[in-house]
C-alpha cells in the first residue's frame, strides 16, 4: 500500500468521524439512550439513517475505490465513543436510561449498513467502481500487461 492511499484513508475516516459527531450533535439525538417511544422521532430516523449514509458518501468520495468497505468504520468508532461517554463519563441524563447493549449492537449494525450503503453509492458517483467503462490501467495491473507492447 503507498503512503498517498494510507493519507487519504486517514482522511477519509478522520472526515466521516466528524460528520458523523457534528451531525449527532447539531440533531441533538442520543440514540444510546431510551426516553421511551417518544425518543423514535423524525430527528432520531435521520440521525440513524440519513446522516450515516452521507457519512458513507463522503468517505467513499474522498478515498475512492475500496471506499465502500471503508465507510463501515466511521459509524462504529463514533457510536462507541458516544456509548463509552455516557456509560462511564458524563452518565445517564434524568428521565433517560442507558440502552442494553444488545439493543446498541443493533442500531450500530443499522447504521452501518446505512453508511454501506452510501458507500455504494458515493463509488457509483465517481465512476470508479460500477460503470460501463473500465478504468484506465486496471486490466493491464490484472494481467500484468504494460503500456508498451513489443
Amino acid at each position: 500500500m503507498n503512503k498517498n492511499r494510507l493519507f487519504m484513508g486517514v482522511v477519509a475516516l478522520t472526515l466521516g468521524c466528524a460528520l458523523n459527531y457534528f451531525g449527532d450533535r447539531l440533531l441533538g439525538v442520543q440514540i444510546e439512550l431510551f426516553r421511551g417511544l417518544q425518543g423514535f422521532g423524525g430527528w432520531w430516523f435521520v440521525d440513524m439513517f440519513v446522516l450515516p449514509f452521507f457519512v458513507g458518501m463522503l468517505v467513499a468520495a474522498i478515498f475512492g475505490f475500496g471506499g465502500k468497505w471503508l465507510c463501515y468504520f466511521p459509524p462504529l468508532i463514533v457510536r462507541s465513543i458516544s456509548y463509552y461517554e455516557i456509560s462511564h463519563m458524563s452518565g445517564v441524563p434524568q428521565g433517560a436510561s442507558l440502552i442494553p447493549m444488545g439493543w446498541w449492537g443493533f442500531f450500530v449494525i443499522l447504521t452501518i449498513e446505512s453508511a454501506a450503503f452510501g458507500g455504494i453509492l458515493g463509488e457509483i458517483v465517481i465512476k470508479r467502481t460500477y460503470g460501463r467503462s473500465v478504468p484506465l490501467g486496471v486490466n493491464k495491473e490484472i494481467s500484468g500487461e504494460s503500456d508498451l507492447k513489443a
